[in-house]
């Protein structure tokens, strides 16, 4: 029988994940989608993500495809399949692409949301899907701080040390910090993101708020090309993938 090409997008709590991509050592939402798909299609599935989030890492719309030969429709496959998956992944759309069509193959653009809570204490509702800092920050500096990322660079200083990747150059078309009220969100968009390249993007801007950096030290942390040059790591669980926009 011919085989067709199936698209997913993908949102999930990352809260109980080890990330997206299939580990030995812990349940990931890789695993679950093939093995949802493997029982709901009757043959063995192997989904490819286009985005490899780590993990507690949440995700609005994360994209997968997978081959099939089932005759089930394409759009009909989402709701028959959400009734296999734990309740914290959740697949918004099914839809059928050209056989060749794959999703780390296409010019793409990436929009993630980094969350930190502003308070004297922490809010136990909003412990999984945002940061916690109770010092004081100057949204002012972290702005005038984020457009120097702004553009093509070279992001070495911004990805985990011993990340296996060709180039670290990557184009970062906007980056936002916005208040709502108590919260304050990091938005950025780009057409890659390295290895922990946001999280450390947020930390290093959180010292900027918090006075321990002058904005303009962006310019020389990139000019380093050394990931010792920015600040730590912001935690994973603030972080969410929330669009995934494919230009072809």
């Amino acid at each position: 029988m011919e085989k067709k090409r199936i698209r997913l997008t993908v949102a999930y709590d990352g809260t109980n994940y080890h990330g997206w991509q299939l580990q030995d050592n812990g349940n990931t939402i890789e695993a679950e989608l093939n093995k949802g798909l493997s029982e709901l299609l009757g043959e063995e599935i192997r989904v490819i993500g286009a985005s490899r989030t780590d993990s507690k890492v949440h995700a609005l719309g994360n994209v997968a495809v997978f081959d099939t030969v089932s005759r089930m429709p394409a759009g009909k496959i989402s709701y028959a399949l959400n009734q296999r998956l734990p309740e914290d992944i959740r697949i918004q759309k099914s839809q059928e692409v050209p056989a060749d069509w794959h999703p780390r193959r296409c010019e793409s653009r990436k929009t993630y949301e980094y969350r930190i809570y502003r308070a004297e204490f922490p809010m136990p509702v909003k412990r999984l899907y945002s940061y916690f800092v109770y010092q004081p920050l100057d949204v002012g500096r972290m702005r005038e701080a984020a457009a120097y990322l702004e553009g093509e660079h070279d992001f070495k200083s911004f990805c985990q040390t011993g990340a296996q990747v060709e180039s670290t150059v990557r184009t970062i078309h906007s980056l936002w910090v916005e208040e709502q009220e108590s919260d304050l969100i990091i938005r950025v968009c780009g057409n890659g993101f390295l290895y922990n390249m946001v999280r450390i993007i947020v930390g290093t801007l959180i010292e900027v708020g918090q006075g321990r950096r002058e904005p303009e030290s962006m310019q020389e942390i990139l000019g380093a090309l050394d990931r010792a040059a920015a600040g730590p790591t912001a935690p994973a669980h603030g972080l969410t993938l929330v669009k995934y926009e494919f230009m072809s």
